[in-house]
């Protein structure tokens, strides 16, 4: 290992978890300053989310949104882009999926009705990342705001459709129809029904995730276009040397980074709510940029973060629920924290860590 460099298992969970740790102390003297103790806190953090069937269940239903937008943060960030429309793609993507459920879910079974609808998701999320990744191939505007804006004209548009095209008549909801048995996707509590999910809404596209997450490694780590990524986000200039087209890198990268989150919408659109609703994403698109930060751009790094920010989500609903000082816009803090320290702060810690690495294997070579 030359001087500088860290084993990859410091890189991708020592720092992680340093970084954590230090979040959740800080969040932990917050917890103090409002006059709670933290370590009950933490109790009741854990339990909401991992203490029972129903708890479990949501964790693992938020960490599925996760996963779906952090790996499409992850695959722009290979490619040294900063895809932050993550929200407005799974937004658009959502509308791929509601459009394909309301038109196969009166004729067939669920189970030829969801891959349509994973492609209708991808299509629609792809399609909605193609804009901002042209005029950043071809006319140099900075995809960070490209993607902002894009968010917002997303937003502007589910508005419009959902009360003036796709709105039920004689209803005053700003939502389509509620889709048939053949656009529903299972719930795993119908499922497996021998473990206790309560009333969770999470479902099938959790698996779904888990296999996009070997898809993305599998491409990015043993794929050419892999390899052509990656050397165009790590060296541009070199990788347009060696024949690598930054245009087709640009354009191809962000057409899968906006599939990946088109097909969050698979989760709640087809899976929880079985409806197009306002503002389904919640947010999702925005975590995901500090889950692909916290889990080092790699699937297994993703997934974990994901449960993480999972596990926060629904034990933060009991926290706030079991002490009422602590309130949700207190969770949120300590999500924010966290947040923090893995996204602004990630290399706080890193010059300590080689410098001591450094030491050690200088030591080890004097020896």
């Amino acid at each position: 290992m030359s001087k500088g460099q860290l084993p990859r298992w410091v890189d991708y969970g020592l720092l992680p978890a340093l970084n954590l740790i230090a979040a959740f102390i800080v969040s932990g003297l917050v917890v103090v300053v409002i006059g709670e103790d933290p370590f009950e806190a933490v109790k009741w953090l854990v339990y909401g989310a991992l203490g029972y069937g129903e708890g479990i269940g949501y964790t693992l239903y938020y960490a599925t949104n996760f996963i779906f937008t952090g790996l499409a943060v992850a695959v722009a960030f290979h490619a040294g882009l900063f895809n932050i429309g993550g929200e407005g793609q799974a937004y658009v993507g959502g509308l791929g999926i509601a459009l394909v459920c309301l038109a196969m879910d009166r004729f067939v079974p669920w189970w030829i009705t969801f891959p349509f609808a994973i492609a209708g998701g991808a299509l629609f999320g792809a399609a909605w990342a193609f804009i901002p990744a042209y005029l950043q191939a071809k006319r140099g505007s900075h995809i960070v705001i490209t993607t902002i804006m894009f968010n917002f004209i997303a937003s502007a548009l589910m508005v419009y459709l959902l009360s003036n095209v796709l709105i039920p008549q004689g209803t005053m909801s700003p939502s389509s129809r509620n889709f048939e048995a053949g656009g529903q996707l299972p719930l795993l509590r119908n499922v497996f029904t021998s473990f206790d999910f309560g009333q969770s809404p999470v479902n099938l596209a959790f698996f779904l995730a888990l296999a996009v997450c070997v898809v993305v490694w599998l491409l990015i780590w043993h794929t050419k276009l892999g390899y052509e990524i990656r050397s165009f986000g790590k060296n541009p200039d070199a990788a347009s040397y060696a024949g690598i087209s930054p245009v087709r890198i640009t354009v191809v990268t962000m057409l899968i980074s906006g599939a990946l989150a088109g097909l969050m919408g698979i989760n709640v659109v087809m899976g929880e709510q079985t409806r197009l609703l306002l503002d389904f994403a919640g947010g999702a698109g925005f975590v995901g940029i500090a889950v692909a930060l916290m889990g080092r751009g790699h699937p297994i790094g993703i997934i974990l973060a994901s449960m993480l920010f999972g596990l926060l989500y629904q034990g933060g609903a009991e926290l706030a629920f079991e002490i009422p000082t602590i309130s949700r816009d207190m969770i949120v803090v300590i999500q924010a924290l966290v947040i923090l320290f893995a996204g602004a702060l990630e290399h706080m810690f890193r010059p300590a860590v080689v410098a001591f690495f450094d030491r050690f294997s200088s030591n080890t070579a004097e020896a």
